[in-house]
């Protein structure tokens, strides 16, 4: 680490690349590497979490406090602050990590072609994997571990109001690898937070695969702009709940709080509720929304309802507040809401809620969304709940992988020809 933090403070690109060269070996390694000695790695780092909690959450409480102090915004510090409980999830999701099945070798499909030869696809890891964050510390674990369990290398490039913890949680997932016999390699994570380091990551062809950027909008879109390599991303998270004229009251006034107010702050929470015009429960959602201290901006029929109703603009549409504001408009049926999606989605997560599983069932066929959701609460949006252990990112885009990507979004495949001394005429 010495080594590091000199190169670190003459040449950011010298640090990434000799941190690439490093990856480089470890992931050659990995590829090869035994299941369970792969998931002893995860068990033990989430050992080392626990009994380092204390620590980890001195770290963290010093980088909340600098956080508040320096004008983050609520989102970021939700995003940033742990607790015994979030730090406890982060350790489990690393036990959840290890006890899921391997992909590395596994087959994807195979065939025998007339002159007998067998044709196999199998998955391979991707090779080394920079990941590019701000304030979840989370991602240090969750992004380590599935690189890991894949058989990838990784770089990890925390944002500076994560500093301490950051470091206290990668002390944990390097005492995990060193119990294992793993390379320390396999995990690293850059010593320096200036953007030069990122500079120098985005354009390490042949030494990084792929990026992942998890952070607000400039990162992501600085990251798209500028990367050499592959980039897996979303951009925005602006979620929709249709709320259909066939949904049972029951359900959607429960699903569009929690679907709005749980976590404000996540890319899974509804930033635009959509209330069919013949719907007759909208007065009772916008009110149970303003009684939770959310903020309501609402079209002109939402307005009429309530006087603590403020006049959505044309922006709020286009807007991920991450905070307890949620633009709402009366749509005409299922094709209004459709019209709107397609106007206004980022093709994140959009779900409807209904009682009528044909226009469900349209819902779900027409929107164009890396994740569609019938009557469940966009909150479900997240790599864990979907059984996938953890997850590395949520991708919008549409080669390789989409939605929550874990442990097989983080393979690709290779073709194995067996044969038996055929010729080609």
């Amino acid at each position: 680490m010495t080594e590091l933090s000199a190169l670190s403070a003459t040449d950011p690109v010298a640090l990434i690349t000799s941190m690439g060269h490093d990856a480089r070996q470890a992931a050659i390694a990995l590829a090869t590497a035994p299941t369970r000695q792969k998931a002893h790695a995860l068990i033990e780092a989430a050992a080392a979490m626990r009994r380092s909690a204390t620590d980890i959450l001195a770290a963290n409480a010093g980088d909340v406090e600098r956080a508040r102090g320096n004008g983050l915004t609520a989102a970021m510090i939700d995003r940033l602050s742990l607790d015994e409980a979030r730090l406890e999830g982060i350790a489990a999701a690393l036990e959840a990590v290890a006890a899921l099945p391997d992909p590395v070798g596994q087959m994807i499909d195979e065939s025998r072609r007339p002159n007998g030869m067998l044709l196999q696809r199998v998955r391979v890891p991707l090779g080394v994997i920079g990941i590019i964050y701000e304030s979840r510390p989370n991602v240090t674990a969750d992004a380590g571990a599935l690189s890991l369990m894949s058989g990838n290398a990784c770089i990890l490039r925390g944002g500076s109001e994560a500093t301490a913890t950051n470091h206290a949680l990668h002390a944990a997932m390097l005492d995990g690898l060193r119990t294992a016999g793993m390379p320390e390699a396999a995990i690293q994570l850059v010593p320096v937070t200036d953007r030069a380091a990122v500079g120098a990551m985005l354009k390490a062809q042949g030494l990084i695969d792929i990026i992942v950027p998890r952070g607000g909008k400039s990162l992501v879109a600085r990251v798209q702009e500028e990367a050499r390599v592959p980039v897996l991303a979303h951009l925005d998270g602006i979620v929709h709940l249709y709320i259909d004229r066939a949904a049972d009251p029951a359900k959607a006034l429960p699903l569009a709080i929690n679907a709005k107010m749980r976590r404000t702050g996540i890319c899974g929470a509804t930033e635009t509720i959509l209330i069919d015009r013949a719907y007759g429960e909208a007065g009772t959602i916008v009110g149970a929304l303003l009684e939770a201290g959310c903020e309501v901006r609402g079209d002109a029929s939402i307005a009429s309802l309530d006087p603590r109703v403020v006049a959505a603009n044309d922006e709020d549409w286009d807007t991920e507040y991450l905070d307890a504001i949620v633009s709402i408009a009366t749509v005409d049926g299922v094709d209004g809401a459709l019209a709107h999606i397609a106007r206004h989605s980022s093709r994140h997560t959009d779900a409807i809620v209904t009682e009528e599983q044909t226009t469900a069932d349209r819902f779900i066929t027409s929107v164009d969304s890396a994740i569609v959701m019938h009557n469940a609460s966009t909150q479900f949006a997240d790599g864990g709940e979907f059984g996938l252990g953890a997850e590395i990112g949520i991708s919008t885009g549409r080669l390789h992988a989409r939605g929550p990507v874990a442990l097989e979004g983080l393979t690709t495949y290779k073709w194995v020809v067996r044969g038996s001394g055929q010729l080609r005429p």
